[in-house]
């Protein structure tokens, strides 16, 4: 059996790993983008959007609803890459938790 001073050791060296993937996501940009590249999106890995850039060729003020699904597209793709690259880097640290 594993004494305290040995358990406490490995929590504080499993903090800092968690804390070092943490910050790499945070610094990490996301760039998701809509069909056809028409409209990108860019966050930071902390979900913040830093960016939106639309093409000009796909506003027309006759079809909103096309640039609303091109935005939300792009939104939805960044946000699904920081979820799948959180659950990647993050994941490992809670595999075989009892909680």
């Amino acid at each position: 059996m594993m004494n305290m001073q040995s358990m406490m050791k490995q929590a504080q060296k499993l903090q800092k790993q968690m804390q070092a993937s943490q910050e790499e996501i945070a610094n990490t940009t996301f760039v998701g983008k809509s069909a056809q590249d028409l409209v990108t999106a860019e966050f930071t890995g902390e979900r913040k959007l830093t960016s939106l850039t639309i093409k000009s060729d796909i506003i027309d003020p006759e079809d909103p609803d096309t640039l609303q699904d091109l935005v939300a597209d792009a939104v939805n793709d960044a946000l699904t890459q920081i979820e799948k690259i959180t659950e990647q880097k993050m994941g490992k640290f809670s595999k075989g938790l009892p909680f």
